[in-house]
């Protein structure tokens, strides 16, 4: 196939590029005033930069045409080799565009920061004194979104929805492997990570039916991990949440583990109740009640630890791949709490000494607290301190 073929099949391609136009480009038409004001970032950085790519590329073109071979009229002056106007002219403007880039980017990072509470609706309109922002608790799962409405205790599962001109606080967490939550048309990524939370707060203006997704790679059903994001009115949303109540269906812990299970394109789910704590469990990754919680765990950890005791305060439980193929993990299994107010199902076995440095004391004496086992088989106990 010789090179006028390839070029008029590679002609022959264009009209189909005329489809292109029946694509809406979300980002660059957004309906949420965080997601509209990173668009305007966008397009005055670009504008910006543009002052220095369009003059180089034109100059380069003039030049290569202006000093052709062929071209026997051009001035050759061998000699030259200075021009302070022209060096003036190369350093001082990239030195002015960096300098307002830099600043841009600087009001930008602290103005557009997701953990910045909003001050506005939009450009025009600040948020009334009596608005009370929408809390939504997320949770990534393979490979679904899972949302958790505290204010209405209800949850679903791959469908969100939130009124038009309320300010929205999300807060993330993931259940396995570090995520993204992204709603191009509401506000920019946010990541979701196990043991963590992360934070976002957005409004959506106009009223529409908009997709969320997952913007990072986690696994083989990641393609797949999308949700509707409706913006309503607040008949709407009231509306939607009555619908969700409607389900007669509670999630507690037992069918938030046989949810955690890794599966892909799951349809819309609907709860209209939920345990309570249960998103906190699945902050502190301690849904099984046998396993400790990070923030006791990290509670622990400022208080000394257990010391050389707490290396046998290790449990391996069996965790199923999404190969279906089974691995050990460990977690710790012990927590340094007072005497005086020990933890519910927690069991004071050995006494530890107070940290160096402190007094020993009845309010500050720590135990090493071994939470319950659901079976029968042995734990590993500490020692007590010879």
């Amino acid at each position: 196939m010789g090179p006028p073929v390839r070029a008029f099949k590679l002609l022959a391609l264009l009209p189909l590029s005329l489809l292109l136009a029946g694509c809406e480009m979300v980002v660059m038409n957004p309906s949420g005033d965080i997601a509209v004001r990173q668009r305007d970032l966008i397009l005055v950085s670009t504008a910006l930069m543009l002052l220095i790519i369009i003059p180089v590329i034109a100059l380069t073109l003039l030049f290569a045409w202006r000093y052709r071979a062929s071209n026997k009229e051009a001035k050759y002056d061998p000699d030259w080799h200075h021009s302070t106007s022209l060096e003036v002219v190369i350093w001082a403007a990239p030195l002015v565009i960096i300098i307002a880039l830099g600043a841009i980017t600087w009001v930008s990072t602290h103005l557009l920061d997701p953990y910045r509470p909003l001050e506005r609706l939009d450009a025009n309109r600040a948020i009334p004194e009596n608005v009370k922002p929408l809390e939504v608790q997320a949770v990534a799962l393979d490979w679904k979104w899972l949302f958790f409405y505290p204010e209405y205790g209800v949850a679903t599962v791959n469908e969100l929805a939130a009124p038009v001109d309320r300010p929205i606080t999300f807060k993330l967490t993931s259940s396995t492997v570090m995520n993204s939550f992204y709603v191009p048309a509401l506000a920019g990524m946010i990541y979701a990570m196990p043991g963590m939370e992360t934070k976002l707060h957005a409004v959506i203006n106009k009223a529409g039916d908009y997709e969320g997704f997952s913007a990072n790679y986690s696994g083989a059903g990641f393609s797949n991990m999308r949700f509707r994001f409706h913006g309503l009115d607040d008949a709407g949303f009231d509306a939607w949440i009555a619908k969700a109540k409607e389900a007669n269906a509670t999630l507690d812990r037992a069918g938030y583990t046989e949810l955690e299970q890794p599966s892909i394109a799951d349809p819309v789910k609907r709860w209209s109740a939920v345990e309570d704590g249960l998103y906190d469990a699945v902050l502190n990754r301690c849904v099984d009640r046998a396993k400790m919680c990070v923030k006791d765990m990290m509670a622990a950890d400022k208080r000394g630890g257990g010391g050389r005791e707490g290396v046998n305060n290790v449990i391996a439980f069996e965790q199923t791949r999404p190969d279906g193929t089974t691995a050990k993990k460990r977690f710790v299994s012990a927590v340094s709490c007072t005497t005086d107010a020990p933890r519910d199902g927690l069991t004071v076995e050995a006494p530890l000494p107070a940290p160096l440095g402190r007094r020993a004391d009845a309010s500050s004496t720590t135990a090493v607290a071994f939470a319950r086992a659901e079976d029968t088989s042995e734990r590993p106990s500490a020692r007590s301190p010879e």
